[in-house]
């Protein structure tokens, strides 16, 4: 189990506590610093069962400085290629947290229920 965390992050620490409460054994990727490559990005985007547009923080003043609201939201590879490129471009701009579990899946784990599903979900 991996959980990607900005640790500034109140949800990404609530999630923290949770799994070493729960006694998870898990990796932590500061995904700012370790900033995940574009096929990561797609690997956990097919294990989530989302769209990049989907995990992207469109609200962030980062996304309108970037115009990444701007871009098309289309199921096809070229649209999804852009939002794709743009969030291992900005990093930030990634949902957070997110925990792949044990069974090949992800959540976004913005919650304690989010935190328990992907605990839940034994390989």
């Amino acid at each position: 189990m991996e959980i990607w965390i900005n640790p500034a992050c109140s949800k990404c620490r609530s999630a923290l506590t949770l799994l070493d409460a729960e006694g998870a054994d898990y990796t932590v990727r500061r995904y700012l610093e370790d900033v995940p490559s574009e096929d990561e990005i797609r690997e956990v985007l097919g294990r989530l069962g989302l769209e990049p547009w989907d995990i992207t923080r469109t609200s962030d003043p980062l996304a309108r400085e970037t115009g990444v609201g701007d871009l098309p939201r289309e199921e096809t590879e070229g649209a999804r290629a852009r939002w794709i490129a743009h969030l291992a471009a900005h990093p930030k701009l990634i949902q957070r947290p997110i925990i792949t579990a044990e069974d090949g899946t992800a959540v976004v784990a913005r919650s304690e229920e989010a935190v328990r599903e992907a605990l839940s979900r034994k390989g």
